[in-house]
């Protein structure tokens, strides 16, 4: 299966359920008026959208229409995969130009953060990079080991302290080891408690100004691991991380399980965070970097190019 067809397919479920009810929607129309646009909004928030976005989206389209005069209901869907694809374009890519690059990943018990880890690990690796992973969720049950079997699968070493040890000091030792070596990319598991936001941002404070002290300058991307099934309320988990945490990215997984996927551009337009990924399924590569036109397009997909 080639690379727009995984996003294809995982974005089924959302596809179905925005895609099939818009193009219902527009045949029932013969002209494009104000209700053709109150209905649109409407189907975009029930999609999980968000309202301000789906309000950005609408009033883009309305000025879009206008600006060119367009008639025809049908010519909507397209507009909107245009409109959609430039408001989730951004800067998508992870930046690891140093050696070695780190990459945090932080997200709440339960998202696949520690399967997300395993699978850019094995990314990067066939990419020909060589990865290091720092065990520095120490607080839950079963991470470390958890952590140990995605290292085996993608190849890799893991640095690991007891259960209950400090995440800042499995940080450090993953950092020298990597030197040591001359690894190219860290990719540190941590924790990712919301109940308590002060110890968290102590936690991540500490570990970034250990990460400042043994790497200075070096590349480091901080990603935030989302459940695309929980919709509105991944949104609202990323609004309070990115206050904590200082996130340069998002990876949203279980995109194939949900019809939510309109989340990403809640994400992109409420928060300004660009998806670095998402996940489309179990396999170690339905992890896919993000690419805002293929996205839309598996998104807004009339049904006869299905």
């Amino acid at each position: 299966m080639g690379f727009f067809d995984k996003i294809k397919a995982g974005l089924k479920k959302t596809r179905d359920s925005i895609s099939n009810q818009i193009t219902s929607m527009l045949h029932a129309f013969t002209k494009i008026d104000e209700d053709l646009f109150e209905e649109l909004e409407e189907l975009l928030v029930m999609a999980d959208v968000g309202i301000n976005t789906a309000t950005r989206i609408c009033d883009t389209l309305r000025a879009r229409v206008k600006e060119r005069g367009v008639t025809d209901p049908n010519q909507i869907m397209d507009l909107l995969r245009e409109v959609v694809t430039e408001m989730i374009d951004g800067d998508n890519a992870l930046h690891l130009d140093t050696q070695p690059s780190v990459i945090l990943v932080i997200g709440v018990n339960g998202v696949g953060k520690t399967t997300t880890i395993g699978k850019i690990a094995s990314r990067l690796k066939k990419e020909g990079k060589s990865v290091i992973l720092g065990a520095a969720d120490t607080f839950r049950a079963a991470a470390i080991e958890q952590l140990e079997v995605w290292a085996e699968r993608a190849g890799v070493p893991i640095i690991k302290h007891a259960e209950g040890a400090d995440p800042a000091a499995v940080v450090f030792d993953t950092i020298s080891a990597a030197k040591a070596r001359h690894t190219d990319v860290v990719i540190c598991d941590t924790a990712g408690r919301l109940h308590n936001k002060k110890n968290l941002m102590d936690e991540l404070s500490k570990i970034s100004r250990i990460i400042d002290k043994g790497l200075p300058g070096c590349s480091k991307e901080v990603l935030l691991v989302l459940d695309a099934t929980t919709g509105q309320n991944a949104v609202n988990q990323a609004r309070e991380f990115k206050e904590a945490a200082g996130l340069t990215g998002i990876v949203l997984t279980k995109l194939d399980g949900t019809a939510k996927g309109g989340v990403v551009l809640a994400i992109r337009e409420d928060l300004g965070l660009p998806v670095k990924f998402i996940g489309v399924g179990e396999q170690v590569d339905d992890l896919q970097p993000f690419d805002a036109a293929d996205f839309a397009r598996a998104l807004f997909e009339r049904p006869e190019q299905s």
